[in-house]
């Protein structure tokens, strides 16, 4: 080969290599071009934010001093700006660390009692999550320099990921804080007794958007927050480690220098000293408050019909749960759970008509709670309301699917709720009237006919209560065991059924028995029919025959003997 082909050769290669080089460069430079204009919008939708929500924070202050009956209302409004506050801040850290404008900016104080203090206004997090929280801090004080917006944000992450990723029930999560032997370090410790990591996992806990799925607690998250939190732990020249074990528990170990000699001239800030008190103000206390106002108001009586629908409210973020249960509870009977398992537990056991569950709730989700409620013949007609963030129609579907009978995407206006209430219970009704319609106050089967399931069902309950009618103790609860079945499930099966509960049902049946008995006696003493259908008072007895039937059994009976 000549020297003039290799040269060529070695000119091609070259220019060959450049092209690629040159190309990948340029790709490098477009995707960190997008990068950060990507981060300046975020960047300005997140100021852009923040400014409409210190817009409404004032507001609500100044209703606050102009209508101060409504404090309740106004801590809700408040303890949510705060948490938007404080994720939008969040955004902006992690923006600010990736361009490289993460400063940090150091004040001498007590870190001891800031530390405690910032976990305990967690605290109100851990009871909502039904967790065990403990605070050790060894020594109880100890002066050093730290930058509080930012240990403030680790400790926060930190109690909030294990509190949300704990046990269900018999939750622990444990801070210890202590000092190394040389006092220039002090030690944080969370731990909580979760499902556990796998091991293979932990290497990704770290990388920004991961969405922590190895928990498999159906949890929310944008895989920003332990992120953050190394960013924030190595800004301070420290360190954060993770040890877990699947089936007991995880412990993250966070450690940074306290002495002012680690920092440097830029990042001292000897102008100001440590705050104990911003920390307290970090987060409302929600239901401490809420529990003061109860205690030193009087209650306003709210009066419901006994015959109202009854509603359970499925949500696991505890001030949405309160503010559905203040609002919904005028004009229905309302039971709450914060989760799908504590819902099957009042389904067994209360009488319902109308399920209302969020879909994405650690333990049991909403997606399941459905399913397993759909699958069980003695619920499988309580009729199941979704509430969802998620808005793609394969979400919509899918809850569809398991048999939910309505959907609802949050942001959602109470009106909007009570619009698929009512029309499930004008469905109902409608069905019920079809049903009694057809069959009339007893079911009777005509030969040669395959009853339907409802059908047996009704014509049994009509004939076991028929049996003991003139027992006046003859309750629900006889009912139902001679139905076998719990008095919750009769409930939903009569209501669904008849739109009566159990109570209404019994009544209603021995009114039309006394009707009837007058119809074929005319001339019976109003005393011995009451006693014949179970009412031990007669006077009673008379009320509610005329409030059923507009008119006195005595003038009932009066009338139709003359016209005989």
């Amino acid at each position: 080969m000549s020297l003039l082909t290799i040269i060529i050769l070695l000119t091609v290669a070259l220019s060959i290599g450049l092209f690629f080089a040159g190309r990948e460069l340029f790709q490098r430079s477009v995707r960190m071009r997008n990068r950060l204009q990507m981060n300046a919008i975020y960047t300005n939708i997140t100021h852009e934010l923040l400014t409409p929500l210190t817009v409404i924070s004032a507001s609500v202050e100044r209703l606050r001093s102009k209508e101060p009956a409504h404090q309740q209302d106004y801590d809700l409004m408040q303890l949510n700006i705060d948490r938007m506050v404080r994720l939008l801040q969040q955004i902006l850290e992690t923006n600010k660390s990736q361009s490289g404008e993460l400063k940090l900016l150091v004040a001498y104080g007590d870190i001891m009692q800031y530390i405690q203090q910032t976990a305990l206004c967690i605290e109100p997090l851990m009871v909502q999550k039904g967790v065990k929280f403990t605070i050790q801090c060894l020594p109880e004080s100890m002066m050093g320099w730290i930058d509080t917006d930012k240990l403030d944000k680790i400790i926060y992450n930190l109690l909030s990921n294990a509190a949300k990723y704990s046990l269900s029930e018999h939750g622990k999560v444990l801070l210890q804080v202590k000092t190394n032997k040389k006092y220039d370090h002090i030690i944080i410790k969370v731990s909580d007794n979760g499902i556990g990591i796998p091991q293979e996992k932990i290497k990704k806990l770290f990388r920004r958007f991961y969405d922590g799925a190895y928990r498999q607690q159906n949890t929310i998250g944008h895989g920003l927050g332990l992120a953050l939190t190394r960013e924030l732990v190595f800004l301070h020249g420290g360190t954060i480690d993770c040890e877990s074990e699947e089936g007991k528990g995880t412990v993250f170990t966070v450690t940074i220098p306290i002495k002012k000699e680690a920092f440097s001239p830029s990042q001292i800030d000897e102008s100001h000293q440590i705050s104990i008190s911003t920390a307290r103000n970090a987060i409302l206390d929600i239901a401490k408050r809420m529990h003061e106002q109860e205690t030193t108001e009087e209650p306003v009586p709210v009066t419901v019909n006994e015959d109202a629908y009854k509603l359970l409210i499925v949500e696991d973020n505890i001030e949405l749960l309160m503010l559905l249960n203040q609002l919904l509870s005028s004009k229905y009977i309302v039971k709450t759970a914060s989760n799908g398992k504590e819902a099957m537990k009042i389904i067994r056991k209360e009488e319902l008509d109308i399920i209302i569950s969020d879909v994405m709730m650690p333990v049991m989700d909403g997606i399941e709670l459905t399913r397993k409620i759909k699958s069980d013949a003695n619920f499988k007609h309580l009729p199941i309301i979704l509430l969802t963030a998620k808005t793609q129609e394969e979400d919509r579907n899918n809850a569809l699917e398991v048999g939910a009978d309505s959907y609802v995407t949050k942001p959602f206006k109470l009106s909007d709720l009570e619009l698929r209430i009512n029309n499930i219970i004008e469905n109902r009704k409608r069905i019920q009237e079809e049903f009694i319609s057809q069959h009339g106050d007893i079911v009777s089967i005509p030969p040669d006919t395959e009853p339907t399931a409802d059908e047996l069902f009704l014509k049994r309950t009509y004939e076991c209560l028929h049996a003991h009618l003139s027992d006046s103790d003859y309750d629900r609860e006889s009912l139902a065991a001679d139905m076998g079945a719990s008095a919750s499930t009769l409930y939903n099966k009569l209501r669904a059924l008849t739109g009566m509960s159990v109570s209404n049902f019994i009544r209603d049946q021995r009114l039309k028995e006394a009707m009837r008995m007058i119809q074929r006696t005319p001339n019976i003493r109003i005393n011995e029919l009451a006693y014949k259908v179970g009412f031990k008072d007669p006077k009673y007895f008379s009320t509610c025959f005329k409030k059923e039937f507009g008119v006195q059994p005595s003038e009932y009976a009066e009338n139709l003997a003359k016209d005989l």
